[in-house]
């Protein structure tokens, strides 16, 4: 029968706390890792995680509501134009949204309210998957709610340029000049707050699944920038980091949304100022095959 000597014992124990060791350091190692990369993106609004991305399967079916199947098909109305004056719209389309900026000091003017109905309107007209349109714009008009919307956003965005941003983010924001001061929410005579609907709710109160939710969504608002800029107003797009739910609250929005964007809407104040920025040319932002 083989028997170990002490000096064998010695050195397998040896070994097998090696082992034990290695193991642990792995697992710091990992915790280490993941800690990094969690630090990498300190940006990430805790807000915007939800299961808006979790197919239905993994939820209880019995939750969800059943497809429509038998929708009308109507033909299409569609105007086609000459290619010159295909040419000269796009052009002239082109031109008007390339004096879009976003803007920071907005006058406490008023806003013909029917103007901001067509442009949410417009807004409306953006595709969603599966035609769920996920989207509701909330319109705050009263001087008090919005200033209690500025000193929550305040609050948080002081902690996001102290803390969360990271020191890379706070830098790449110096020539824009901007900090958590944010007085353009109570000059402004309206403010837009989007939210995203991660799912909806059916006639008989079952769940609705809403498809690309926030891709949906971001059409919407895309659409919405170019309404305002038509219409002669000015915005400047605000995504307040980490202020979701205290907002949602202060709304009593339902739990089924959360805030995408908020957007200041005025004229420019007669002493604005903007950014001397360029765009990229064509030929860096297309590419043909």
């Amino acid at each position: 029968m083989f028997c170990l000597t002490p000096v064998l014992v010695a050195v397998v124990c040896l070994l097998i706390a090696w082992i034990f060791k290695n193991a642990d350091g792995n697992i710091e190692r990992r915790k280490e890792e993941r800690r990094a990369r969690a630090e990498a993106r300190p940006w990430v609004d805790e807000d915007l995680k939800d299961s808006s991305d979790l197919h239905p399967a993994e939820e209880d079916a019995d939750d969800w509501q059943d497809s429509e199947e038998n929708v009308e098909h109507i033909p299409l109305s569609h105007t086609r134009y000459p290619e010159k004056e295909m040419v000269k719209r796009s052009q002239e389309f082109y031109e008007l949204l390339n004096k879009r900026r976003s803007v920071r000091f907005i006058s406490n003017e008023q806003v013909p309210m029917e103007v901001i109905d067509n442009v949410i309107k417009a807004a409306g007209t953006a595709p969603s998957g599966a035609h769920t349109e996920p989207w509701t714009f909330v319109v705050v008009k009263d001087m008090d709610m919005k200033h209690k919307i500025r000193e929550i956003i305040e609050e948080e965005e002081e902690v996001n340029y102290l803390k969360r941003m990271g020191r890379q983010w706070v830098t790449d924001l110096k020539k824009l000049r901007t900090n958590w001061i944010k007085e353009y929410l109570d000059t402004a005579p309206i403010l837009i707050l989007i939210f995203k609907q991660v799912h909806g709710f059916a006639a008989n109160g079952k769940r609705k699944v809403h498809y690309y939710n926030e891709i949906s969504v971001s059409i919407a608002c895309g659409i919405l920038l170019a309404a305002l800029q038509n219409a002669g107003l000015v915005t400047v797009t605000t995504t307040p980091l980490n202020c979701g739910p205290r907002l949602k609250a202060l709304l009593g929005r339902p739990t089924n949304e959360k805030l995408l964007m908020l957007l200041p809407v005025g004229y420019p104040s007669k002493e604005a100022t903007v950014p001397n920025l360029t765009r990229k040319p064509l030929d860096q932002i297309m590419v043909i095959l």
